[in-house]
Formats: structure tokens, sequence, C-alpha cells
């Protein structure tokens, strides 16, 4: 009995060490077994570079730089985030410092301006999305070595002190300096709403973050207390964000059972399916949203949502057409990447995203200029839609998927009074220069009120403040013009107006004042004011 025992000590904890050794080897062998023929391949070069190399290379640094190769060979939205980017990133988001106020992406070693945030440095000079950054204080940062870290550190420093940046504009043929103050950059997501006539609110909202659905509804709540039963919801320019808030904001005019937004992924968890609950105050709000080609991503799935349910209208023009979901990974080194998880889909079941191949981001980056070479910013006609892709609305109304949220009425790009004058105004920064110093010295004036009555009463009469300019702008060097100053007369004192009631007054009046002449919010107007824009928009039309 006890040789037994003690044979059973040996042999028993002798089978364990066996069956742990035999299951790491079955386990290397299955983990080796699942390298691809291409992993097996690169780890060989990786291996063949450490030992073989003419030089001493620092592998870690080598996969470092390829793995944003890596993930914009994929689609256009997979990014990389190394681990000082991120933490850039971070403190922007936390307006720990003092930023210029721009969103950019590097597109083929050219930093582009993406958004300039509303009320921020940037705006406040003239830099306009669409820029190309060259130059910060007289160094180059863009070019074939250009990284987003040193975009971060070129702009970013102390609040209050200055920047000059050199910008590329396709209106002008000279590089345009622009003096930024940097400083705490705005956080808000609705930057403005106020009552555009008796019964009709108007909100404009600059992108989709953590807050935006809670200040969307209490700008609803406001502007209905004030008198508002319809709305404009202002989209045009946003570049999108959080996906959940914009569902969240669509709901408020959904009636229970509606869809709003599904995705489909590879995996069961990146599948999801957005429907309304009902519980919206806003479903009998009569609704237009205005988008335009810098309209993407959440502000799509909100456009395709108000649209497919027959809801309300969208107006203005062609949306960018980004259908991709991204899932944001933090890496054990702290580095990050936002990896293409999904596509969403309309509650008609189109994709917007346009089209794009793989691995070759140059057509795709450049599709908003070929957009506007082929002339769609002012003819409805240049869009050409894939017919395979055309889906029905709930009341039976086509739609097109692939390349955006094509709007109800479509409002081509408004070129009244653009001339060679007025463009070169814009681009020296002289209209944000004159109101500027035009505000300081009328500041006194307002008696520290705010309100548009006042600013209108101390202002110069029309001819005055338009003579004062050209004079301004003759003394630093852009000559007077009549003949197109003339042409251009209505649109430069709107805009004089509008920046120099920025300063005295608040950015709501800086963008009330602009919407006094913007097209697109008229035809909004008027879409209201018709009864073009009910809940029910197909059976409306038929009861008339």
């Amino acid at each position: 009995m006890n040789k037994k025992r003690n044979i059973a000590s040996v042999f028993i904890p002798l089978v364990l060490a066996i069956g742990i050794a035999g299951g790491i080897f079955i386990g290397i062998y299955i983990a080796r077994r699942s390298v691809s023929p291409g992993q097996e391949k690169l780890e060989t070069i990786l291996a063949l570079v450490k030992d073989q190399y003419v030089d001493d290379i620092d592998i870690d640094s080598l996969i470092e730089q390829s793995i944003p190769d890596i993930l914009t060979s994929l689609d256009p939205h997979s990014v990389y985030f190394p681990a000082s980017e991120l933490t850039e990133s971070n403190e922007m988001l936390e307006g720990s410092f003092g930023g210029v106020g721009v969103s950019f992406q590097i597109i083929n070693d050219s930093i582009k301006v993406i958004e300039v945030i509303a009320g921020g440095p940037a705006e406040n000079v003239g830099i306009q999305p669409g820029d190309i950054i060259l130059e910060a204080n007289g160094k180059k940062i863009s070019g074939a070595k250009a990284t987003t870290q040193d975009v971060y550190s070129a702009l970013k420093g102390k609040e209050g002190t200055k920047v000059r940046i050199s910008v590329k504009r396709k209106s002008s043929k000279k590089p345009l300096t622009f003096e930024v103050t940097r400083g705490i950059i705005p956080e808000y997501s609705v930057d403005t709403k106020y009552m555009i006539s008796d019964s009709v609110g108007y909100l404009r909202v600059s992108k989709f973050a953590k807050t935006t659905y809670s200040e969307f509804f209490n700008a609803l709540v406001d502007l209905q207390k004030k008198g508002a039963k319809k709305f404009i919801v202002d989209l045009r320019g946003n570049s999108g964000g959080f996906m959940d808030q914009a569902i969240y904001m669509a709901n408020e005019f959904l009636p229970a059972g509606k869809m709003i937004v599904y995705s489909k992924g590879r995996r069961p968890e990146n599948e999801t399916m957005a429907i309304s609950d009902g519980s919206g105050q806003f479903q009998n709000s009569e609704l237009t949203v205005l988008t335009n080609e810098f309209s993407a991503s959440a502000s799509e799935i909100f456009s395709g949502a108000i649209q497919d349910n027959d809801r309300g209208l969208v107006i203005g023009r062609r949306s960018f057409g980004k259908g991709l979901v991204q899932n944001p990974i933090v890496l054990p080194d702290s580095s990050s990447i936002r990896l293409t998880v999904a596509r969403y889909y309309t509650p008609s079941g189109r994709s917007i995203q346009k089209e794009y191949n793989r691995g070759k981001s140059g057509k795709y980056d450049l599709d908003i200029l070929d957009r506007y070479n082929h002339g769609e910013f002012y003819s409805q006609d240049s869009i050409k839609f894939d017919k395979r892709k055309q889906f029905l609305t709930g009341n039976g109304r086509k739609v097109y998927g692939g390349g955006g949220i094509m709007p109800d009425i479509f409002v081509p790009e408004d070129t009244t009074g653009y001339t060679s004058y007025f463009i070169e105004a814009v681009n020296q920064g002289l209209i944000q220069k004159f109101a500027n110093d035009f505000a300081d010295s009328y500041r006194g004036l307002m008696n520290g009120k705010r309100d548009l009555e006042t600013l209108y009463r101390i202002l110069p009469r029309d001819n005055m403040l338009l003579n004062n300019f050209v004079n301004y702008a003759a003394a630093r060097g852009l000559p007077a013009r009549w003949f197109y100053i003339n042409r251009s007369r209505n649109l430069l004192l709107n805009q004089i107006k509008a920046v120099i009631a920025r300063d005295l007054v608040s950015y709501d009046a800086f963008i009330q004042i602009l919407n006094e002449t913007d097209v697109t919010v008229k035809k909004a107007l008027e879409a209201l004011d018709s009864g073009m824009s009910p809940v029910n928009i197909t059976a409306k039309k038929k009861s008339k």
C-alpha cells in the first residue's frame, strides 16, 4: 500500500508536468499556425534588418514609423496617434493651454485646416476651412516630414501670446499671413441660438462633443419659451464627433419606433441600431436642417434620420460623405488608434460613405476640390448619383447613397457681390482688422450695453462706414476700385457690421447679421413659412 502511494506520489506529478508541457507545446504550435504567411514574412524581415542591416536600426522606431502607413492603407479615417500626440490632444480638449482654434489634417504632406472653431482666435482674424498652413512664426511646418506634434508645438502656447501663421488659399496667388493671439478655445457645441422670426428659432451646432445634446436640448427649450414653434438647425461646417449625440438630437423630433441609424461590422458588438423612443419633446415642431460639403459624420446621421423619416427638409449643398465608424483603442504604451470597425446606414438603408480606393487616399482627399472644379457648388445638375444606390424614404421619396446627403432643396454657393476687391480684402484680413479697430474706438459709446439695437444706433451711416473702410484698406495697400467696391457694397457692409457686432455685442449677433443676407437661411425660412417642411412632407404636398 505504501509502495502504491510512493509510485502515485512520483507518477502523478510527472503526468501533470508532461501534460502542462504538452499543453504549452500545443499552444505554441496553434499560435504559430494562426500567424499568416505575411505576418511571418514581416517578422523575418524585421529580424534581418536588426541583425544584418548596414547601420544599427532601432526596430521599435521603424515599426512606429510604419504603423500610420498601415492604417492609412485601410481607409481614409483609420488613424494612429503616438503617445506624445495623444497627450497633446488631451491637453487641447481640457483647455489647459492657449491655442489658435483650428482642427487640421495632414494630407499629402500639406497641413489642411478642416475646421475653424467658432468664436476662436483663428476665426477672429479670418483663417478659413480649406486653408493650407505653410509656416508659423517664420518656421516652415509643412512638407514630407511634417507631424501632428510639430503642428501642435508650433500653434499652441501661452494664452495671450501671438503667432504669425502663413497659409495658402485657393483664391490667392500669394501666401497670406495672419497674426493670431492665442486664447482658450471655446468648448461649447451650440455656438449660436436666437429667434430669427416671431415663430422660428435658429440654432447653429458646430460639432458633436460630449455635451452637445444637453446644449442642444436646452437651446430648443429656451427658444420655445421665446415663441419658437419651428426650427432651423444649421450643421454647415460641422465635421462630426460623437455619434450618440446625433442620435439623441434626432430622437427629440421623431415619434416612437422610427429608425435613426444602424451600423454593421464584422463583430457583433459593432452592430448597433438606434430606434426613437417617443420621449422627444419636439415631435410636432416643423424643422429644416442646413448642410454643406463640410457637414460630415454625425451631422450626416442627424440629417439622414430627418430626411429618411420625412420629418423635415434638408437644405443647402451635398454633405461630405463619411459613413464609417471609428473605435478609439488605447494601446499598451499609451499610444492610440482610431480603427474603422463598422459602416453606418441611414433609416432607408443607404450608406452615404463616398467611394475610396484602399491604400490610395489622394483622390478621396481632393474630393471637395473636385466638386468645386466640376461646378457642383453652383449647379445641382452637375451632381451624378449612382442609380444602383437608389433608396426610398418612408413616404416614397427617392434618395441616393454612396456620396453624402443630397439636400431636398439645393442652394448653390452664393457669390453675389464677390469681386476681386472683396476677395483681396478678405484674404488680407482687412475686414477683421478694420472692424476690430472700429470696435475699440466705439466701445465707450455702447455704455456697457451688449445688444444690436444699441450698436445700430451708434454705427455711422452705410456710406460713411464703407468710405472709412475703403480709406483704411487703401492705406494698407489695397487700392480703391469703386466699380468693384459698389458691386460688393452689400457684402462688404454685412461682413464689417457682423465682425463689429461680434466684438461689441456677442457671437450670436455676429451670426445673426451674416444670416440676414444668407441665401440658404432665407430658403429655410421660406420653406417653414410656406408649409413645405411639415412633419409629413408627402402627405402635406398631396393635401394641397
